[in-house]
């Protein structure tokens, strides 16, 4: 979050991707960064033990959600 949230503040579009139990936390963050409103992906968890095929699939999961957040703020 820290990293895209800088991104941000700096003009460069940037979407962060959290797992399920961090949501809260990505939203504290956000609103400490300045931008209570940030966008980032939500995706289910865990991914650390996940294999390749497994992360390839939250990646997919969380597709639409960058996506749809760039895209917004054309």
């Amino acid at each position: 979050m820290h990293d895209s949230i800088q991104l941000e503040l700096r003009g460069i579009p940037s979407i962060a991707i959290c797992t399920e139990p961090f949501e809260s936390g990505a939203r504290a963050m956000a609103k400490l960064g300045g931008i209570p409103d940030y966008p980032f992906a939500v995706i289910a968890h865990p991914i650390g033990s996940l294999d390749e095929a497994g992360l390839r699939s939250r990646a997919v999961e969380a597709l639409p959600q960058v996506i749809g957040s760039l895209l917004a703020r054309g």
